[in-house]
């Protein structure tokens, strides 16, 4: 199965819908520039590390 293929199913079934997983990558960059404690939760922040470690994983994955 192509990359993208991969890419798709995973952030569907991970994600329901493109949009749904960009408003959690969307999370994790301003995450980065803001990451202070209480203005994220600990779930908030793990849920952006999951979507990040899936997607280099499918992108490493030949």
């Amino acid at each position: 199965m192509k990359h993208d293929e991969v890419l798709k199913n995973w952030i569907e079934e991970g994600y329901g819908t493109p949009d749904e997983f960009a408003k959690i990558l969307d999370q994790g960059i301003e995450m980065l520039f803001y990451l202070e404690d209480d203005v994220f939760t600990k779930r908030e922040v793990q849920s952006v590390v999951t979507a990040m470690r899936g997607i280099a994983s499918i992108l490493r994955a030949k």
